[in-house]
């Protein structure tokens, strides 16, 4: 039975990128596919392309890819990319300008078509289209202040791009998994769209599957465990392997990694990924098919092995999930820390002091955030503090204040209210971080849109080839 070999590329946006060359090397992958966007980096993006409108991907593509690319064309490895962000065909063209330079023909194919920020900014979309997907608050009381609003894409075009020859793919906003589902599809001739039958919807949920242990990088082989105790038998962090899976046509997977490299498959690093930010293990919905975890099973066959089988699948629903920003103030914080004795009252002094001057000088504010690092930064109020008595003990005491705020000249005058208390508060300052640093803030507006009014926008175009 045919089987193809699919290795983990990047989780987010600046992951490292070294483990990819030994599942390159040594993994005997055929595709690699890597996740750029964690679900705020779009936001990231946006500030990128307010200041150069020839930005809004994720930059980190092109050193990335020259890295990678003597090696992926000597072993024939493709790569399928969403680091086009918010502009897929500037990534592109970046990366062949860089391949150009070195002398190295590639053929890249750009998916287009999940842009829906002209749909959202439309005044005559219906007031019940486009709602918060939690609140249910109308586009509207955002619709002037939107600055972009995308799609999740499906795998439907990564399967053309690669039909088409493309040696790498660089997608904008897609659903994480369906960056690997693509290259199952294409690789396994699995039926995809208008998929109805059983069999092909339970392959299809099984390399959804796939693609949702992959698509995190190194938490797929025990990065990031979190069982008590048991993440220091992690082996060799410094030199992890990425996950690899191997994919039969029937839709078996074998989880693996490169040999040779450090972390760990096995049962209970897998099944960690396998619930990873998923809300309903039993409707898990993609572009492509609904995952139904509840018949799983993940056998552990040792040496790093963890075969997977059981996934079952449902055709998908009408609707695409949008993630869509807007602007949405500013905040500027301050780090402050006090030394032992009183380090703590010394804190509350100065906390009450800064509320005080904001209201004094009546500087618009919708909030001012107090927490201590060391403290209850990590867990917020289930990290109950120690009594006073205890926190006074403490041999110092940071404390965290930011400021949200719609004023930018507020955020920018936030700083100004500190140094002062060097000299003139509550004694042993350990110093201030952070007095000038003044950020736009982007709010986040999740909601769905019929895919029959973005799929019929989704083009596939191919740059470059060999000469």
């Amino acid at each position: 039975m045919k089987s193809i070999r699919i290795g983990a590329g990047l989780g987010f946006y600046g992951d490292n990128w070294e483990p990819v060359t030994a599942s390159i090397e040594r993994g005997g992958v055929q595709f690699v596919a890597s996740d750029h966007l964690a679900e705020l980096t779009l936001a990231i993006l946006q500030k990128d392309r307010q200041r150069d409108p020839s930005l809004g991907y994720a930059r980190d593509v092109v050193p990335m890819l020259l890295r990678l690319w003597p090696l992926m064309r000597e072993r024939g490895v493709r790569f399928v990319c969403n680091a086009g962000g918010l502009n897929p065909m500037g990534a592109a063209q970046a990366v062949l300008a860089a391949f150009t330079a070195k002398g190295w023909p590639a053929r890249i194919a750009v998916v287009t078509g999940d842009d829906v920020l002209p749909r959202l900014q439309d005044a005559s979309t219906p007031a019940d289209e486009l709602a918060h997907l939690f609140t249910g608050e109308p586009v509207s009381q955002v619709r002037e202040r939107l600055v972009f609003g995308n799609a999740y894409l499906g795998a439907a075009p990564i399967v053309q791009a690669l039909d088409a020859g493309a040696d790498i793919v660089i997608t904008g906003r897609v659903a994480d998994a369906a960056l690997f589902l693509g290259p199952l599809v294409h690789g396994l001739g699995w039926a995809l769209g208008g998929a109805t039958e059983p069999q092909d919807l339970n392959r299809l949920a099984q390399g959804l599957t796939v693609g949702h242990l992959l698509e995190c990088s190194g938490q797929g082989s025990g990065g990031n465990f979190g069982s008590q105790g048991a993440w220091k038998d992690i082996p060799d962090l410094a030199h992890i392997g990425y996950p690899i899976a191997e994919v039969w046509e029937d839709g078996t997977a074998l989880i693996t990694k490169a040999p040779g490299t450090g972390g760990r498959i096995n049962f209970d690093t897998v099944r960690q990924q396998l619930l990873y930010e998923v809300h309903n293990p039993h409707a898990y919905h993609s572009p492509d098919v609904v995952l139904d975890m509840g018949q799983i099973v993940l056998h552990d066959e040792g040496h790093d092995r963890v075969r997977l089988t059981g996934a079952r699948g449902q055709a998908p629903g009408p609707m695409l999930k949008v993630v869509a920003g807007y602007r949405d103030g500013f905040k500027a914080e301050v780090t402050w820390g006090f030394s032992w004795p009183d380090a703590w009252d010394k804190a509350q002094a100065a906390t009450a002091t800064i509320r005080q001057l904001l209201q004094d000088r009546r500087i618009p504010h919708d909030e001012l955030f107090v927490e201590y690092p060391g403290l209850n930064s990590a867990h917020g109020a289930l990290a109950p503090l120690p009594d006073a008595g205890a926190l006074n003990a403490m041999n110092e005491i940071w404390t965290r204040l930011v400021l949200r705020t719609p004023s930018k000249a507020a955020a920018d005058g936030f700083g100004r209210l500190f140094p002062w208390l060097a000299l003139s508060g509550p004694a042993y300052t350990c110093g201030f971080n952070g007095l000038h640093n003044t950020s736009e803030l982007l709010g986040i507006w999740p909601t769905l849109i019929p895919r029959a009014l973005v799929e019929p926008s989704i083009q596939v175009d191919v740059l470059g080839g060999a000469p």
